[in-house]
């Protein structure tokens, strides 16, 4: 795979970004990788976890809201 060094940087970017949010939020960073890296529906990651898909909801919004403002 050819990544280009602005694509690089995004890419640690959001690396460093997930690894505070696993210090602030372990789930929710987890939530995260599962939805970004690993395709998973909120269903597929709530069975994973063992929680409900509400819940899965409500961390990916509040996941996707840290990881804009950390990224902005």
């Amino acid at each position: 795979m050819i990544v280009s060094e602005d694509r690089m940087g995004d890419m640690v970017a959001l690396d460093e970004a997930l690894n505070r949010l696993a210090a602030f939020d372990q789930r929710k960073s987890k939530i995260a990788v599962m939805r970004f890296f690993s395709g998973l529906t909120i269903d597929e990651s709530a069975e994973v976890l063992g929680v409900s898909s509400e819940t899965v909801m409500r961390d990916w919004r509040l996941a996707r809201a840290w990881l804009r403002q950390e990224l902005s």
